[in-house]
């Protein structure tokens, strides 16, 4: 198990890790929203009983005076009216109720959300009631609840939902993470840049190979670099500092105080020093690699 995880690029481990948990993130705030309830009931706009002229104002009354019964169902006569049987304040409850007109119809829905099925329940009841008795059609039509008991439905959290953005926002997660380290690093970028700048510097223009500290193959590379030259390698700190880094490179390499194929260890940022120990090294030695930590 060890050695099949070890075979597992960074980068898909790292993206994996990532869309794990995120993913995981979203779907825990997700669920952990506080359980909604929303209760439903119709209202039928009707012809009320015949007077003079009712019929003939029918229709005219409906399509013209029906659309303010959104308002109505947040006005404040009626909020507080419905208030206490839904123990929220009339401010509150005026933001749970929502109205849907059904075009052509005559048909309108009401719809409260509540912290539970009997308060959503109860609150849509009486609110059908309350807008039933406000008698906004009268004296040609009246609004009549259609529903003997409010239809209620639980619509957060939605388990669904949630799980589908939770998916999403792994996956993307994991792609960015993907996409963030294929990306050159800037300070590692900008250490070459610096490195040919020092060497140049120093009067150095052939081709020197820089090589990051930190990558399992440098040693290998530096090693074929020293069979190449057919020199045995040296390696030069550039700074106090790089001694400890370069003691160890060179126990690697099984390098030579004496080789005449120098490795140079320095650091990311500045390159002072190196172009110092470039610009002094014998005739005979020749700088074949520089090495940064």
């Amino acid at each position: 198990m060890k050695q099949f995880l070890t075979r597992i690029p960074r980068t898909v481990a790292f993206s994996a890790a990532a869309g794990l948990v995120i993913g995981s993130l979203v779907l825990t705030v997700g669920l952990s929203r506080d359980e909604q309830y929303q209760g439903r009931t119709s209202l039928l706009a009707e012809p009320a009983a015949e007077v003079e002229g009712s019929a003939a104002q029918y229709g005219e009354v409906v399509s013209l005076t029906l659309p303010a019964l959104v308002e109505l169902a947040r006005s404040p006569s009626v909020l507080q009216a419905v208030a206490p049987l839904s123990g929220y304040s009339p401010e509150e409850l005026g933001r749970r109720v929502s109205v849907e007109l059904v075009p052509a119809s005559g048909l309108a829905r009401l719809s409260v959300r509540a912290a539970s099925p009997e308060q959503a329940g109860a609150t849509v009841t009486a609110l059908g009631k309350a807008l039933a008795d406000a008698r906004l059609l009268a004296p040609a039509g009246r609004l009549r609840p259609l529903d003997a008991k409010a239809d209620v439905a639980a619509v957060s959290p939605d388990g669904s939902l949630v799980t589908g953005l939770a998916l999403v926002a792994a996956v993307a997660a994991g792609l960015a993470v993907a996409a963030l380290r294929r990306l050159p690093s800037p300070r590692f970028g900008g250490g070459r840049g610096s490195v040919r700048r020092a060497l140049l510097a120093a009067g150095i223009h052939r081709p020197v190979a820089v090589l990051r500290g930190d990558d399992p193959a440098a040693a290998d590379r530096l090693a074929v670099l020293g069979l190449a030259t057919g020199r045995p390698l040296r390696v030069v700190p550039v700074a106090p500092e790089f001694s400890e880094a370069a003691a160890k490179l060179a126990a690697t390499l099984s390098a030579d105080r004496d080789g005449t194929s120098v490795v140079a260890v320095a650091g990311r940022r500045r390159h002072d020093e190196l172009t110092s120990v470039a610009g002094v090294l014998p005739a005979d030695a020749v700088l074949v690699a520089v090495v940064l930590t």
